[in-house]
């Protein structure tokens, strides 16, 4: 599978799972998941604070993508809908010092996050560019889900 397919079936399964564990007639599932790669190279939530700070080391001072996908499961009127999409966004992180990325890690935010940082947080000011998506990077893509959502209005 491409990283694209792979970020979507994440995904998929996702919204696949809470469907089978929930009830309901007329339902709105959403499923997401968002991954950080570079050069090909997949940069998942970091197991170790080590693990943390070379992501960061390999990220920094390049341009990197942060995929997000996006599933929606429409259950309405008996009929059962899905929809699977991605969003990526280049990013641009600043060359930070090693003090820098230790004082980021000192905050413990770092764990559950793709590629060991959170653009929402306090790491917000390492980011030097973005093209693309903000809610994407952050991780769902409202843009997309909007477009989809606006068809059951």
């Amino acid at each position: 599978l491409s990283i694209e397919e792979q970020v979507e079936k994440l995904a998929m399964q996702k919204a696949e799972n809470v469907l089978e564990q929930t009830k309901g007639e007329d339902r709105i599932i959403i499923g997401a998941d968002t991954i950080v790669v570079k050069n090909g190279k997949i940069y998942g939530k970091p197991k170790s604070r080590e693990e943390a700070k070379e992501m960061l080391k390999e990220l920094r001072g390049k341009k990197h993508q942060v995929i997000t996908a996006l599933c929606v499961i429409v259950e309405k009127q008996g009929k059962r809908e899905q929809y699977l999409t991605h969003d990526t966004s280049n990013i641009w992180i600043k060359n930070m010092e090693e003090k820098e990325i230790d004082q980021w890690l000192n905050q413990n935010i770092y764990q559950d996050k793709a590629g060991a940082y959170a653009i929402q947080e306090e790491f917000g000011k390492y980011i030097e560019k973005i093209e693309g998506n903000y809610f994407g990077i952050v991780g769902l893509p409202i843009h997309l889900l909007y477009d989809i959502l606006k068809k059951y209005e």
